[in-house]
């Protein structure tokens, strides 16, 4: 092949005379920049590893405590109080050293010891001081003196100039709630849940297990919290993603979408360009640790970043019992599958890193490739998405040696997977709203063979330059990626740019190789499993039921005017819709992170409260609109105070979750945290926060307005539901089902989510309307419906 020749540095052949050795310069050029750019990457990491292990102090702290030391020793002063001398005592004696050089050396080593002293110090105090979480707790717009005191003490003991890990030493870590407080919580979650005799029963279980078992594996945590940097998250990612044997299509992955109104380009390998190249801006920021560390918008508060380490050159490893994850530290390409063939692009040459018209170039050279997939390679990726157990047995038979083993490492050890889609998606033409659906839902699961659902993320590029990306959840949560694609998709519009012809702008090098076409050998019984697998996968696409739901008629401005949280309005909205929607109450999920602690990733809010309960009785019961509001504003306050208890390590879940592991490894049975564990979460919701406002402009340039991501849903007979609050004026909502739930439908549950924003602010409005006037027009709109 002509692209293997290519990367040969040197040729060889034996002759009578000798052998005779050809080398190529041009490729060792390659060879030789290649390494540099390495060799730099590994010295900015160690400047970034230095840098970050003595924060909050500086390097160049150390040299401002070894003057003043010295400089105190010339005023004939000791400030050490003795221990230089004890030092100098203990030094090696060495004729080539003089007392003075000794003493010299002596006051470096006691002003080093001093200067960690001061660091570990500084980080200790540093570490107390964001374990404090009362400015959490505290009425909106009111801070009390002493988290005045609290804010100042910690801007004294942080650095000014923090990179983005350099807080990772100061978090606190997650504290183990009291199994009696955690008991509590849960029972009064379940309450309005259960039946009288229900509730009694499950009563008897926590009681029961709080006496005996409880706090025998209350014991386990507390010495692992002790031992680890967080008693949940290892757990977590083990058995609740690592260890599921269903599809991670679907059930696990979720999707980010492009912009709503907006497509800059209408040329595939341009917008692909583009992309890629932001993905490798991000990436270089990443390593170099630019990126500012997340912070909770209130007080600046710092937040982990320990799952920003994977988001690059990491894939997914699938195994009979359990999945792993693997992470390379550097790749310098990307695995492209288009048409059913698989390429692997270089996105580095000559030791930098490509313009984007290159990798426009080298993307256009992709799709002008005439030669068709050999037998079963087009619908490989069928494997990543059907269940895990045959891909494992698949990959260990078919793919352990030879050139599938060589190709699928390719893969597997690309910085991420591209999709080039021969399809068109957006919210475009006749009939926008379901084309925004069937975006969606491309997605989500594609054609369940062009997507690489193993990798951290695949981007996805259509034919009419419309993108997106798919994202596999186990290494982050979503707000992660979702940070990296606010920041790929605004460098991509706003710095970046295109020609007037819709080209990306720059200059293309003559010298590029062209992109690897990979190859395989795939048996016809590999590829009856790949179909397999695909009909599992096929299956579970067909089923899923989608909607997408921009509301732009109002949003967080009008919200804010009632002096409510959004996300406790929408939340409650979601609860009043689900009661219309179902003639009943749920258990809801709602996601909250934990990253205020070392670590940390999400704990559940549990939504459906006796409050808000009580609310929608109230409101559906045709009750006043001054009972209504009273009951509205008790149940946001509830949910306030649950989302912040999650924040702060006191959620139910996590810790229930943690108890049971305990009891799997002891032995021990336990029917209450069983039947808790064992609970179905018919409505599951999350908020993906706009994290990078400062890049938007929706003032200006309202078209460039991000319409978030969404996920399939959990239960088979309930919903999903993601939303994304969008500056003042617009909330984006994506929401899932399985058609083969009769009582399940995403566009009428959509609807209904609607009519409960409207009717919820217009009960909140400051001319408070009666609220039973508009439960007399739902009344009248659900008749109409039948």
């Amino acid at each position: 092949m002509a692209e293997a020749h290519q990367a040969v540095a040197f040729q060889f052949t034996i002759t009578p005379e000798g052998i005779d050795l050809q080398l190529s310069h041009q490729a060792l050029r390659q060879v030789y920049l290649s390494g540099l750019r390495s060799w730099k990457k590994r010295v900015t990491r160690l400047k970034n590893n230095v840098i970050t292990g003595v924060y909050p102090a500086s390097p160049s702290s150390w040299l401002f405590v070894v003057i003043a030391i010295l400089a105190t020793m010339y005023t004939r002063s000791d400030p050490s109080m003795g221990l230089i001398a004890k030092i100098q005592e203990h030094l090696p004696v060495s004729d080539s050293l003089s007392i003075q050089c000794r003493t010299v050396v002596s006051a470096v080593l006691f002003s080093t010891l001093l200067w960690l002293s001061l660091i570990f110090t500084m980080r200790l105090c540093l570490k107390q001081l964001l374990s404090y979480h009362g400015w959490m707790f505290e009425q909106h717009g009111k801070v009390s003196n002493t988290t005045k005191i609290w804010a100042a003490m910690v801007r004294i003991f942080s650095g000014r100039q923090p990179l983005l890990y350099s807080y990772q030493g100061s978090l606190p870590n997650l504290p183990v709630p009291a199994v009696k407080d955690t008991i509590k919580r849960y029972l009064e979650s379940a309450r309005l849940l259960m039946s009288d005799s229900e509730y009694e029963r499950m009563t008897t279980l926590a009681k029961e297990f709080e006496s005996s078992l409880g706090n025998r594996l209350q014991w386990y945590l507390k010495l692992k919290a002790m031992w680890a940097s967080n008693y949940v998250s290892d757990w977590w990612e083990e058995y609740v993603y690592l260890r599921g044997r269903g599809p991670l299509m679907v059930n696990s992955n979720y999707y980010g979408m492009d912009f709503l109104y907006v497509t800059p380009t209408p040329i595939q390998a341009a917008r692909a360009g583009n992309t890629l190249h932001a993905c490798l801006l991000y990436r270089r920021k990443l390593n170099r640790e630019e990126i500012k560390p997340s912070r909770v918008p209130v007080l600046n508060v710092p937040l982990c970043a320990a799952q920003c380490e994977r988001i690059f050159n990491t894939t997914r490893i699938p195994g009979e019992e359990t999945d792993s994850l693997i992470h390379w530290q550097d790749s310098e390409y990307v695995a492209v599958f288009h048409q059913g063939r698989y390429f692997r692009l270089w996105l580095y040459h000559a030791g930098r890193m490509l313009s984007p018209r290159e990798i426009e170039q080298q993307i256009q050279r992709i799709m002008d490739d005439p030669s068709p997939p050999v037998p079963g390679e087009a619908k490989l990726a069928a494997l990543t998405a059907g269940d895990r157990i045959p891909w494992a047995q698949a990959r260990k038979e078919f793919f352990s040696s030879g050139v599938n083993k060589r190709s699928l490492d390719c893969i597997e050890k690309a910085a991420f997977f591209v999709a080039l889609d021969d399809d068109e998606q957006g919210m475009r033409g006749d009939d926008p709203a379901g084309n925004l659906d069937r975006y969606a839902k491309s997605l989500l699961h594609g054609k369940c063979y062009d997507r690489w659902f193993d990798k951290s993320f695949t981007v996805v590029v259509y034919k009419n330059g419309k993108n997106g990306l798919n994202a596999e959840h186990s290494w982050a949560d979503a707000p992660i990626m979702a940070h990296v694609w606010e920041y790929v998709m605004t460098t991509d519009s706003f710095q970046l740019g295109y020609t007037e012809e819709g080209h990306c702008k720059g200059d293309v090098a003559s010298s590029l190789p062209p992109p690897t076409r990979l190859t395989w050998n795939i048996p016809a019984e590999c590829q009856e499993r790949i179909e397999r697998s695909l009909a599992v996968a096929q299956a579970l696409a067909d089923d899923v039921d989608f909607h997408v739901l921009p509301i732009q008629e109002f949003g967080k401005g009008a919200i804010k005017k009632c002096k409510i949280s959004p996300d406790a309005f929408i939340q409650i909205a979601l609860q009043l819709a689900y009661y219309r929607n179902r003639g009943t109450f749920s258990l809801t999920y709602e996601a909250s992170m934990t990253r205020l602690f070392r670590e940390g990733r999400t704990e559940t809010v549990r939504s459906c409260t006796s409050e808000s309960c009580a609310f929608i009785r109230a409101l559906e019961g045709g009750e006043s609109k001054e009972v209504c509001w009273r009951l509205f504003s008790t149940a946001s306050e509830k949910h306030q105070h649950l989302y912040r208890m999650a924040m702060t390590g006191g959620g139910i879940d996590r810790h229930l979750f943690c108890l049971y592991i305990v009891s799997k490894y002891l032995g021990e049975e336990s029917p209450f945290l069983k039947e808790v564990l064992s609970e179905t979460w018919r409505l599951s919701t999350s908020q993906t926060p706009l994290q990078q406002v400062e890049l938007f402009d929706f003032v200006n340039h309202p078209e460039y307005t991000t319409c978030g991501g969404g996920f399939g849903p959990v239960a088979d007979d309930g919903y999903g539901v993601s939303y994304i609050i969008i500056g003042e004026n617009m909330i984006n909502l994506h929401i899932s089902c399985k058609h083969s739930c009769p009582q399940t439908d995403s566009h009428r549950f959509g609807a209904d989510i609607k009519k409960a924003l409207e009717d919820l602010l217009e009960l909140m409005s400051p001319e408070k309307p009666d609220p039973s006037k508009a439960e007399q027009n739902h009344s009248k709109k659900s008749k109409k419906d039948l």
